[in-house]
């Protein structure tokens, strides 16, 4: 347990450029009131992003992930997940930057919020 908050606290210190950037729309109730996590713990896993009051989890994926051993991977944390009631949505890191606004929307969609173009 011990090992697993060490290292939820480092990623949280180091987030990628990609999970910087998201979290600056997700955090402090940005999106329709919900509240997100970052770095959640969930059994083995630790999601990116996470809101527990829609069981709604954010991931961000990067070039590793379409690998065989990267999808294999999600294949098993998302059966974890689904088995917990936990939705998840994917988004390659790169798409953070070209489409963000597009990111927020489908979030929203999910949350059952409306989110306006300009927000």
């Amino acid at each position: 347990m011990a090992q697993s908050l060490a290292r939820r606290r480092l990623f949280r210190h180091h987030l990628t450029d990609a999970e910087a950037e998201l979290w600056k729309h997700l955090r402090r109730h940005q999106i329709g009131g919900f509240k997100f996590r970052r770095q959640h713990p969930c059994g083995p896993f630790v999601l990116d992003f996470y809101c527990v009051a829609k069981r709604l989890a954010i991931e961000l994926d990067g070039g590793q992930h379409l690998e065989p051993r990267g999808l294999a991977y999600h294949r098993r944390r998302d059966a974890f997940l689904a088995a917990r009631g936990i939705t998840v949505l994917r988004f390659p890191c790169d798409q953070v930057f070209r489409e963000l606004e597009g990111i927020l929307v489908a979030i929203a969609f999910e949350l059952g919020v409306e989110r306006s173009r300009s927000a």
